[in-house]
């Protein structure tokens, strides 16, 4: 009778021992530090970087002339000057304005010509410069822009920087009505980013520091500078600007 007690009692012992262990285990595991291995964070990228822009990268006349007939849109907003053409002769004295960002352009012929000194800010001149004819969407009055030039019979082409090749205004939907709407008119509004602004206001501007989308940034705007400060890459504050 005493050994049958002894080893109920024996065995009421162990149970509690492994009880409290497994208790004691349960504790551990919920406190312990987690040294899991986690699933590395999924980089976020900006609906602006997965626009695919597409790029020709044209090396020979033939090349550049395959855009002849077809509509391209301004991406270098502000840099390009544009003359009146008669021909194959561009009048390099008359300016007739600078090419705005996103606007259209009809690609009507392209041809060679030596250029002034004064031509030759943006695009070399090279032994000749190339430029391409063409037209605004609805006129019939033919300019010329220089896009490349010659130099010991090997070509510099520059389209693919200077121009998009499909409409901005698809590449760039998820920009919304809103914004396109200050783009097209050219001007800037609060929480437009870099690049939405670059486009509306040109590419012609300095910069307070290298952090792009935190910084003040002074846009040349065809001769209205404009101030523009950005916060995390969101316009803040703009204010014209007279010191460019």
């Amino acid at each position: 009778m005493q050994n049958g007690v002894k080893a109920a009692i024996g065995a009421s012992v162990v149970l509690v021992l492994a009880v409290g262990v497994r208790v004691g285990l349960i504790y551990r595991e919920r406190n312990a530090p987690d040294n899991s291995v986690k699933p590395a964070a999924r980089e976020v990228i900006a609906d602006d970087d997965l626009v695919f822009l597409k790029k020709k990268r044209p090396d020979s006349m033939k090349d550049i002339k395959e855009l002849v007939g077809s509509t391209v849109w301004v991406s270098a907003g502000g840099q390009m000057e544009y003359y009146p053409v008669a021909g194959h002769t561009a009048q390099y004295a008359k300016s007739a304005g600078t090419l705005l960002g996103a606007e259209p352009i009809v690609v009507k012929d392209a041809f060679e010509q030596v250029a002034p000194k004064a031509a030759t800010f943006r695009i070399p001149g090279g032994e000749k410069q190339v430029l391409l004819v063409f037209t605004k969407p609805g006129e019939t009055k033919a300019y010329a822009v220089p896009v490349g030039y010659r130099q010991d019979g090997q070509y510099t082409f520059y389209t693919d920087e200077l121009f998009f090749y499909d409409d901005p205004h698809g590449l760039y939907k998820h920009w919304g009505p809103e914004i396109w709407k200050a783009v097209d008119t050219h001007q800037v509004i609060l929480g437009m980013n870099e690049r939405q602004v670059e486009l509306s206001l040109g590419q012609v501007s300095k910069s307070t520091s290298k952090a792009y989308g935190d910084r003040m940034v002074v846009f040349a705007n065809l001769g209205k500078p404009m101030a523009v400060t950005f916060v995390k890459n969101k316009v803040t504050a703009f204010r014209a600007d007279q010191g460019f």
